[in-house]
């Protein structure tokens, strides 16, 4: 029987690093309010013009398929998770693969957008890709951009102050040693609070899920332009984040998605070598972790450096720690995510 693996990791992160301190000069914020509230210190911006998701995740598939031991030009599909792309359409995932030169092959692209959960649910999608036996060398890269589009003033620190860029792939393989590989996968979505966390426009809704009088959106017929008329007072193109609900609902979601994963494989928590959540919050980390009873050396965090990455953050921080040798061989390694939708998963891994 056919099981994926995971054969190649590799990450990128812009080298512009920028401080809480940094922030302070330009919103009224402190580094002490900015790491109470996330543990974040640091994160990393990418160079507007320069790089963009597909560049970042350009460099961090290089990395991979290097220590998959295959070229580009081997990889079969294509799966790219990102909540920033370079355009509205098409997606990154054609995108790469012209940055990779690899567009005389004949192979697929796919894009997810699920956002913070969006590697988790990119792998499980790639997962069934490997067992079905359709493709040998699948690539699924998370990448964020989020410096091109944050509110840096008073008003949107809340959101500003919590995110950062970077990039993260991994090479899918498959394999036939029993127990190796992804051993599950555990993917779920509630849409009820959609709006608490989300970036309203643009987008083709018009105002039918928000109500047209409380946000400007005009009746209009066809062919006349459309425009948002309090766009601009409402700043709808920013982020928009209920902090409290999204804390308290990740909370939850975290711990029963990993204990899916566990009871459907019949281990325990007590089992996991090392845990990877997405780096949404340290806070919220350090909630699961304890609800656990982990130990500090079983999850792996570096929201401090690099803040919240979405897509990416998964996909860096378990290379990161794979290459500090805090992942070896035969550990069982758990990755958990939870955000915008609400979506959220989990997916257990032999290494």
């Amino acid at each position: 029987m056919l099981h994926s693996k995971i054969a190649g990791i590799g990450f990128y992160v812009p080298e512009k690093v920028v401080t809480n301190h940094d922030l302070m000069k330009v919103m009224d914020t402190t580094d002490e309010w900015i790491q109470e509230r996330s543990g974040i210190k640091e994160r990393r911006y990418g160079i507007k013009g320069v790089e963009t998701p597909t560049t970042m995740g350009a460099a961090a598939t290089k990395i991979a398929c290097e220590r998959a031991g295959i070229s580009p030009e081997e990889i079969d599909f294509i799966v790219f998770a990102t909540l920033s792309p370079d355009y509205y359409f098409p997606g990154c995932g054609v995108l790469l693969q012209r940055e990779l030169g690899i567009t005389h092959k004949e192979m697929g692209a796919l894009d997810i957008r699920n956002q913070c959960s969006g590697f988790i649910y990119a792998l499980s999608v790639a997962d069934q890709f490997i067992k079905a036996g359709m493709y040998k060398n699948v690539l699924v890269v998370g990448s964020e951009m989020h410096s091109m589009g944050l509110d840096f003033t008073t008003r949107g620190r809340n959101v500003a102050v919590l995110f950062g860029d970077g990039a993260g792939a991994v090479v899918l393989q498959p394999t036939t040693e029993e127990g190796k590989g992804i051993l599950t996968t555990h993917l779920h979505s509630d849409g009820t609070h959609a709006e608490e966390l989300a970036l309203l426009s643009p987008g083709s809704h018009g105002g039918y899920h928000l109500g047209t009088e409380q946000f400007g959106f005009p009746d209009v017929e066809y062919g006349e332009i459309f425009v948002y008329e309090n766009l601009l007072e409402n700043k709808t193109y920013y982020p928009n984040m209920n902090g409290q609900l999204v804390f308290k609902t990740a909370v939850t979601k975290f711990p029963e998605v990993i204990m899916e994963a566990l009871n459907k494989t019949g281990y325990t928590p007590a089992d996991i070598d090392m845990l990877v959540p997405h780096q949404a919050n340290l806070r919220i980390a350090q909630f699961v972790q304890k609800t656990l009873r982990l130990p500090d050396e079983k999850v792996y965090n570096n929201i401090m450096k690099y803040g919240n990455t979405t897509a990416a953050s998964i996909p860096i921080a378990l290379c990161e720690a794979w290459e500090a040798g805090k992942i070896k061989d035969g550990d069982l390694v758990c990755l958990a995510a939870f955000g915008s939708g609400f979506t959220w998963g989990s997916a257990l891994i032999r290494w």
